[in-house]
């Protein structure tokens, strides 16, 4: 029986993209059985939906109840009965109560090699600090900013002549791979 997978999301959803594709190709060894955003408005759910996958949105508004969305989130990601969460361009922070019901279960992706330069602003940040090598990092989801133990990091060189974005959808590339590669190498008891 393969891995059910939620993924999370806020933006574009390559990263599911990613994962879609190498489930129609049948070089997934999981199935993407959800989506879960934060925003009504990410075009990744428009991927989720082509692809027969259902999604649900929980959005946290400004000055909202962090704990109350916390909760929310874990359910909607429960009622699909994950087996491993896939955090792919997720723009929030996951509380308490998600990470004591997903801790082990859950990773995310990162456009830089961990530990340098976490955040949102990765690609950026590594451009303005003028490092020639930057990458991409798959790890485990705890309560810090970016701070879990790594499972894979891969690096990408830095061209003289690259903006944001362009090093970034170079790392887009690399990353996309490490995940679905990440995927394939958990493994739950059952």
């Amino acid at each position: 029986m393969p891995n059910r997978v939620v993924v999370l999301l806020s933006g574009t959803g390559t990263l599911l993209q990613a994962l879609i594709d190498a489930q129609r190709d049948q070089v997934l060894n999981a199935e993407v059985v959800g989506v879960v955003s934060d925003r009504m408005d990410a075009p990744g759910l428009s991927r989720a939906d082509a692809a027969g996958i259902p999604s649900t949105v929980v959005v946290f508004r400004p000055g909202g109840d962090r704990a109350a969305w916390d909760a929310e989130l874990t359910r909607a990601v429960a009622d699909f009965s994950a087996d491993l969460v896939v955090s792919a361009g997720f723009m929030k922070l996951l509380g308490p109560a998600f990470l004591a019901e997903y801790a082990g279960r859950a990773i995310n992706s990162h456009p830089a090699l961990l530990p340098a330069f976490p955040g949102i602003h990765a690609v950026r940040d590594a451009l303005a600090a003028g490092v020639k090598v930057t990458g991409a990092t798959v790890f485990w989801i705890d309560q810090g900013v970016d701070s879990g133990k790594i499972i894979a990091q891969e690096p990408v060189r830095v061209a003289a002549d690259d903006t944001a974005t362009s090093l970034h959808e170079r790392i887009k590339i690399v990353e996309r791979k490490m995940l679905v590669d990440a995927v394939n190498g958990f493994r739950v008891e059952r």
